[in-house]
């Protein structure tokens, strides 16, 4: 089936997100919000009048997790026809919740987008939010064929790979990968609350890498970490007993050292690019002059070496008259698209090879 007709409730950064994603496909999306005000900055962004008659082929409720029960039995007892979906973090209280609620058994599909800003609503949506990532389903099995055809074919069109999961799996998973992070970065960030201004202007990128997500909506992660209470704690005591190790062992420069280095080969587990498995890149630096259309002439030019460029950097600050790109491709492809790059005259240093995201 070809989806045409999508209503989406909840304008903040997933809804929309989705709902541009489908609009760039010719879908026609309904933006529903409590907020008028995000609902039509949102239909603004996604295009079209947003037209609430008829039937859609999809639902989607992309709200906080303590909402979406009720939505459902709103929902549910006026729409006959649409398949249901939600894009809640937190899986295993809800799907009970909603479990008894008449006429939405078979039209239900509870999913996650691994995808997300530190920064919400709809003016942070982006088409392409959920490019390469996963999109987990839960209880696929559940829905007639056409229906289960219909939330697919929604994940592909977002860019997504669908990977399913039961629902327990899936709030333990989430626990370690996006709810501790968020409580980590939390408190982190709240050290910095005392600190002198002329302190906090010397913060480097390391800092404001590590503490990005702090920035996310507390009422919103108030729920989230609420929801999923049971799976977080073990984790974070895990992390306490860690620091205190640490702190026993401060002073000893290998146990320091030996603490560095698991946290640097664990890190090298994490997927690579489009979620494959992490690869080795080699990176090449190259200084180029800050003129314009150097960075077209440099792809031209590996597209010449026929190499695939994985990745690259910019370095460069105002008023510099040079800027260093950094290539990240294959090392079996490094060695030969330095020298052709040095053949045609590119100021190209010398590579190192590295583990990559």
């Amino acid at each position: 089936m070809a989806i045409s007709r999508v209503k989406i409730i909840g304008s903040g950064l997933i809804g929309t997100s989705i709902a541009l994603a489908l609009a760039e496909k010719g879908a026609q999306v309904a933006m529903v919000d409590r907020s008028p005000a995000s609902a039509a900055l949102a239909q603004a962004l996604v295009g079209g009048k947003g037209d609430l008659t008829g039937k859609f082929e999809l639902t989607v409720i992309a709200i906080p997790p303590a909402a979406i029960s009720d939505e459902f039995l709103a929902e549910i007892s006026t729409d006959v026809y649409s398949t249901f979906i939600d894009v809640a973090s937190v899986k295993s209280n809800l799907l009970s919740r909603v479990a008894s609620i008449d006429g939405l058994a078979g039209r239900f599909c509870s999913t996650h987008p691994m995808a997300g800003r530190e920064v919400g609503g709809p003016a942070s949506a982006r088409a392409d939010l959920f490019q390469g990532r996963n999109w987990i389903v839960l209880n696929g099995s559940t829905l007639e064929a056409d229906r289960l055809a219909a939330v697919n074919e929604l994940i592909s069109i977002c860019g997504a790979r669908a990977v399913v999961m039961a629902p327990d799996e899936h709030d333990r998973a989430l626990a370690l990968l996006s709810h501790l992070p968020q409580v980590l970065a939390s408190i982190l960030a709240a050290q910095l609350k005392d600190v002198p201004v002329e302190i906090l202007d010397l913060a480097g990128q390391g800092m404001k890498d590590t503490i990005r997500i702090a920035g996310s909506d507390p009422k919103l992660w108030r729920e989230i970490i609420s929801a999923n209470s049971d799976e977080i704690a073990p984790l974070l005591k895990a992390v306490r007993n860690s620091l205190d190790e640490a702190i026993v062992n401060i002073n000893d420069p290998a146990a320091i050292e030996a603490l560095i280095e698991s946290g640097r080969n664990a890190r090298s587990r994490i997927p690579g690019k489009h979620g494959g498995v992490s690869r080795n890149y080699s990176y090449i630096p190259i200084v180029i002059p800050d003129k314009a259309g150097q960075l077209g002439a440099l792809f031209n030019e590996c597209a010449l070496a026929d190499v695939n460029i994985e990745d690259l950097s910019i370095e460069h600050s105002p008023g510099q008259q040079t800027g260093l790109i950094t290539l990240a491709v294959s090392p079996t492809d490094a060695a030969r698209l330095s020298a052709h790059l040095s053949a045609a005259g590119w100021d190209v240093h010398s590579f190192e090879q590295n583990t990559s995201e």
